[in-house]
C-alpha cells in the first residue's frame, strides 16, 4: 500500500478544547505507530482533507516524521478557506501545515457551497488511496462515521484496507508512555 488516507475525530467531539491537552500528545503518539508499521511496509503518502482533530495531528506527526522517513504529505480540503471559520491559532497551524505539504489542492477551487463537497472530497480521499486508517469507536460515532459508511460500500466491490484505531490502541499508548516514564520506576 503507497497511499492512505488518515482521519477521525474532531476535537470536541473527544473532548478537547485546548492545544495543550495532553491527549493530544497520546493520539498523536498512537498515529506514529501506526504510521511507521506502516512506513516499513512500504507506504509513500498520507493524504487527509485537513479537518481539525485528528487530521491536523496526523499532518503534525507526518512532517515530524520526514525526518527520518520517506514520506509525502498531502492535504485536499473539500473548498477554499474551509479553516477560516476556526480559531485563530488553528487557521494559522492549518495555514503552516499546508504550506509544508508536498501537495495541497482544495477539491472545488470555490468557497463553501454546500454538503455535496464534504462528500465529493471524502470520495476524492478514497479513490486516491488503497486504505483508510480511522481513530473511531464504534460506542461513539460522531463524524467519523459518514467516512466509514462509505467506506465499508467502497470495499463491497473494491480492494481496500482499513486500518482503525481505537479506545483500547489509546490506552495501549498511554501504558507505554507510563512504563518509559523514569519516575514510573522510582515510587
Amino acid at each position: 500500500m503507497k497511499t492512505i488516507v488518515v482521519t477521525g475525530y474532531k476535537p470536541m467531539e473527544m473532548g478537547i478544547f485546548k492545544e495543550e491537552d495532553p491527549k493530544i500528545e497520546i493520539i498523536k503518539k498512537t498515529i506514529k505507530k501506526r504510521l511507521i508499521s506502516l512506513l516499513d511496509e512500504g507506504l509513500e503518502w498520507v493524504i487527509l482533507s485537513g479537518q481539525m482533530g485528528v487530521e491536523i495531528w496526523t499532518a503534525e506527526v507526518v512532517l515530524d516524521l520526514k525526518e527520518e522517513y520517506d514520506i509525502c504529505l498531502g492535504i485536499t480540503p473539500p473548498f477554499l478557506k474551509q479553516h477560516t471559520r476556526w480559531p485563530e491559532a488553528l487557521q494559522q497551524k492549518f495555514e503552516l501545515l499546508c504550506e509544508e505539504a508536498d501537495f495541497y489542492q482544495p477539491i472545488y477551487q470555490k468557497e463553501y457551497e454546500g454538503p455535496y463537497q464534504f462528500k465529493a472530497k471524502d470520495q476524492f480521499l478514497i479513490d486516491h488511496s488503497q486504505g483508510c486508517l480511522i481513530l473511531y469507536d464504534e460506542d461513539t460515532p460522531g463524524s467519523p462515521k459518514y467516512f466509514l459508511r462509505l467506506i465499508r460500500r467502497y470495499r463491497e466491490r473494491n480492494d481496500y484496507q482499513l486500518f482503525s484505531l481505537t479506545p483500547m490502541d489509546l490506552e495501549e499508548t498511554v501504558e507505554d508512555m507510563r512504563l518509559t516514564d523514569p519516575d514510573y520506576w522510582n515510587q
